[in-house]
């Protein structure tokens, strides 16, 4: 990376995420489902995205390294973790809100995320329904569309529309549910959309103040991350440790209200 601007992987980025979605929007209600686990989804399109993805990642730039959602079914956060000496490695989710797209509600997307360092050095999280293109590179600032985007102003928790996500598994949902009573008595309202990325995505440019999950995965929040810290946002471990995409627990915020929601998140 140190001979390739950081802007040439960014638009190439953007370009895999639109090709993409291009495969996910030929597919729709034309695909075959099947459970990789009790109510986790996939579909033929999946598999079509993220071979597109990574067909032109890699041949753009082959001294890079790959990693998909699909075909990493099974192994643990820690054996997904790339080496300290790894090369930059694409860390992606080809369709993020699969039952949403199964169903065929407007809310899914792409989301293409790079891991190098031991940070994540830019994301973006394509829209196709919506045409929306959120962007961001270590650095230099998030965008949708282009044009720069800043986290919420809201000042405190009352005020604030906060996100979640629930995992596919009845009894891994347990403890959200009650962090969702908990964090239902402060917010304003709160919102379960069906894919984290986008749920970090509408963080970084304002729409939500705040989002916590506990079962997510790298290519859930790698590119969704970055968004939301260079829009000026906060994002963290559940116990307030340092942000990592292979710890599955997170809270993001606009920075103003991470506090109350971490001590909500954490009320005995």
């Amino acid at each position: 990376m140190n001979t390739i601007p950081l802007i040439d992987y960014l638009a190439t980025a953007e370009e895999a995420a639109r090709r993409g979605a291009a495969i996910l929007e030929g597919w729709r209600k034309k695909f075959n489902v099947r459970e990789k686990a009790r109510a986790d989804l996939v579909t033929e399109a999946d598999d079509a995205s993220q071979q597109a993805i990574r067909e032109l990642l890699l041949g753009r730039f082959p001294d890079t390294v790959f990693l998909g959602e699909e075909g990493s079914f099974g192994k643990s956060h820690e054996e997904l973790r790339p080496p300290v000496d790894c090369p930059p490695t694409w860390v992606v989710d080809p369709l993020d809100g699969t039952a949403n797209y199964v169903h065929d509600v407007p809310a899914y997307c792409v989301s293409i995320g790079l891991w190098h360092g031991g940070q994540p050095v830019l994301g973006v999280v394509y829209d196709p329904r919506m045409n929306e293109m959120f962007s961001a590179s270590l650095g230099h600032g998030a965008t949708l569309n282009g044009d720069p985007i800043r986290v919420s102003a809201t000042p405190t928790i009352r005020d604030a529309m906060i996100a979640t996500g629930f995992p596919s598994s009845y009894p891994a949902q347990r403890r959200n549910l009650d962090a969702w009573d908990r964090v239902s008595a402060v917010a304003q309202g709160l919102r379960r959309t069906g894919t984290t990325a986008l749920n970090l995505a509408y963080v970084a440019c304002g729409r939500f103040d705040g989002y916590w999950a506990y079962s997510n995965w790298a290519w859930d929040v790698l590119a969704g991350a970055i968004l939301v810290t260079e829009a000026g946002g906060t994002i963290s471990g559940m116990t307030g440790e340092p942000f990592d995409p292979f710890d599955p627990h997170g809270i993001a915020s606009n920075g103003w209200i991470q506090q109350e929601l971490f001590a909500a998140l954490n009320k005995e």
